[in-house]
């Protein structure tokens, strides 16, 4: 299961494309944000995929399958979830006679998991920077059906209009008086409706 989530690209292969945007989008943030420590980037990432998403499968699997979960088996998956939490972490597991026994099982695959996640990361980093033509080409053919414009601009508008001086503060305070405007305009224009 675990070479499967965090698996290694041969040399031609690339990563999938929406864990590349995602993590590209989230070194970009570090960049513009000046954070330089390694493992806040690796913090984001972790909490971004492997822990928001794949742990919450592994623990819930009902979420996905119409499955009842035995406490038996519950138990089982809280070990697994636990391993693949310490195999993300960037903090070094210290385990001694009074470690519970669930970090006991797993303690000598630790250190292999962690450098297979290491490895995940940095050949997603190191793949080529997707374009956005490719981007936009991938979402068009993956979630053209699903994607309503008329919905998606009224989100967008109500998001704009509850948070309406905030953002025109900030666009002001970027240097953007013109956006600034034409938010206050589009607003208005929409309200009026």
């Amino acid at each position: 299961m675990f070479d499967c989530i965090f698996p290694t690209f041969r040399k031609n292969e690339r990563p999938p494309l929406p864990i590349k945007f995602l993590f590209d989008f989230l070194d970009d943030q570090a960049k513009e944000l000046n954070i330089t420590d390694p493992e806040v980037m690796h913090t984001w990432k972790n909490n971004s995929l492997p822990l928001r998403f794949w742990v919450n499968l592994i623990k819930n699997p009902n979420f996905l399958f119409d499955v009842n979960k035995a406490p038996i088996v519950d138990s089982c998956l809280s070990v697994i979830a636990q391993l693949f939490m310490d195999s993300c972490s960037v903090s070094e597991h210290i385990l001694g006679k009074d470690s519970p026994s669930n970090k006991l099982l797993y303690a000598k695959e630790i250190p292999v998991y962690k450098q297979k996640v290491q490895s995940f990361y940095k050949d997603i980093a190191n793949a080529p920077r997707l374009t956005d033509e490719e981007v936009k080409d991938f979402f068009t053919a993956h979630y053209i059906e699903d994607f309503n414009v008329d919905s998606a601009l009224k989100e967008l508008y109500k998001y704009a209009a509850d948070y309406q001086d905030e953002l025109q503060e900030a666009l002001e305070d970027a240097r953007y008086p013109q956006l600034a405007s034409k938010l206050e305009h589009l607003v208005a224009i929409f309200t009026d409706d």
